[in-house]
């Protein structure tokens, strides 16, 4: 019986491809908005992933990496001596302005590492060499930073080219990779001490982070809490971190309901039509299926055909739709431009969906099974 479902199923040549491009089109839709979606969400913790630190330490007020209330010096002092602490080192981040030398200007995102330690430095170089930051007036910018620059130079940008960033020279003396950043600047890294006294304007306080990490056999979790109680500063693991920050963005941005709605347009589209086109199947087999029942073959079986017949067709359009999904994704994570990102959750979810699909058109098909009279054969 479950072969001449199949043949049944594939015998109808346009409503097997119709049901097919109707699991298709809404797998394409609600995959590629959820990991549009979680592409976005990755670019605003960007700089959590750029710098890696166990622990990161902020003003009480912060809850997410992209706002920075300045803390003091003497905090980092502060967080060395808390029980449990193995290292903790100053950071700082901050959006300036790179102004190259034809006038034209970027908006950058500024970073300034610990230079004894280079704690908080990009953890891989396509060109140049870490230490070369400590030489004066040196910098280390990402791929992104390469291109926008070369854009407003009309030249490509290479190491050792120069721009400034408040009246202060700027040497280029490394490439780097980096995780994007949602506020569409690219990153450009430099020495704490350098970040604070020429590349920004003066300040009282300008220390953004304490980047630091537990001792060894002490959980990051343990020292964060202690941290948070003996010093009074909110303290965060690198995961929660990145959490604090993506939920900052659904409370405060309506990214989460845009993307959402889109999913939702997804499903809607999927479940219609497929529904409507299985069921159109149905009465179209009307006769065979009612030539079964005649035959003796129970509801019961014919539910287990239906059911057949649309899980092939789920997952087959699933397995299209997440294979197109995958080649975009594939192509967006290479150009770096479009926030992509396809975590596991994203397929299951979506498979879970389409089997939703499937069982409703399938229950569909069932309503109308049952009320076939096996008589109506041989009128």
């Amino acid at each position: 019986m479950n072969r001449l479902a199949i043949k049944m199923l594939l015998g109808d040549h346009s409503k097997y491809l119709m049901l097919i491009s109707g699991i298709t089109f809404a797998t394409l839709l609600m995959a590629n908005s959820a990991s549009l979606f979680c592409g976005i969400m990755s670019w605003t913790y960007a700089t959590v992933q750029n710098a890696r630190a166990p622990i990161w330490v902020s003003d009480r007020m912060v809850e997410q990496v992209n706002e920075t209330k300045p803390l003091r010096d003497t905090d980092v002092h502060l967080v060395r001596s808390v029980d449990g602490v193995d290292w903790a080192v100053p950071f700082y981040q901050g959006l300036t302005q790179a102004r190259l030398l034809d006038g034209s200007f970027q908006l950058v995102t500024l970073i300034g590492i610990d230079p004894t330690t280079m704690i908080g430095a990009p953890e891989t170089l396509v060109a140049g060499n870490l230490e070369d930051l400590r030489l004066p007036d040196t910098v280390i910018i990402d791929e992104f930073g390469v291109e926008r620059l070369s854009e407003k130079n009309k030249r490509p940008i290479v190491i050792g080219d120069v721009f400034e960033m408040n009246d202060r020279t700027a040497r280029i003396v490394g490439i780097c990779k980096s995780a994007r950043s949602f506020t569409g600047g690219p990153y450009v890294f430099t020495t704490y001490d350098r970040a604070i006294r020429d590349y920004n304007p003066a300040q009282r306080r300008l220390l953004s982070y304490v980047l630091a990490a537990p001792q060894a056999g002490v959980s990051a979790k343990v020292v964060a809490e202690r941290i948070r109680e003996t010093v009074g500063l909110r303290a965060y693991t690198e995961n929660e971190f990145e959490w604090s920050t993506m939920e900052w963005y659904f409370r405060n941005t309506g990214i989460p309901i845009n993307v959402g709605t889109l999913v939702a347009i997804g499903f809607f589209v999927g479940t219609v039509i497929s529904g409507q086109t299985f069921y159109s199947f149905v009465i179209e087999n009307s006769r065979n299926l009612g030539a079964l029942k005649a035959m003796g073959t129970s509801n019961f079986k014919l539910f287990q055909m239906l059911i057949l017949q649309s899980f092939s067709v789920g997952l087959i359009g699933f397995g299209i739709g997440i294979g197109i999904v995958s080649l975009n994704g594939n192509f967006a994570m290479r150009t770096g431009k479009i926030p992509f990102l396809m975590v596991w959750q994203v397929p299951a979810s979506v498979l879970a969906a389409v089997l939703f699909i499937s069982v409703m058109a399938s229950i569909l098909g069932m309503l109308k099974i049952g009320r076939i009279d096996p008589a109506n054969v041989f009128r």
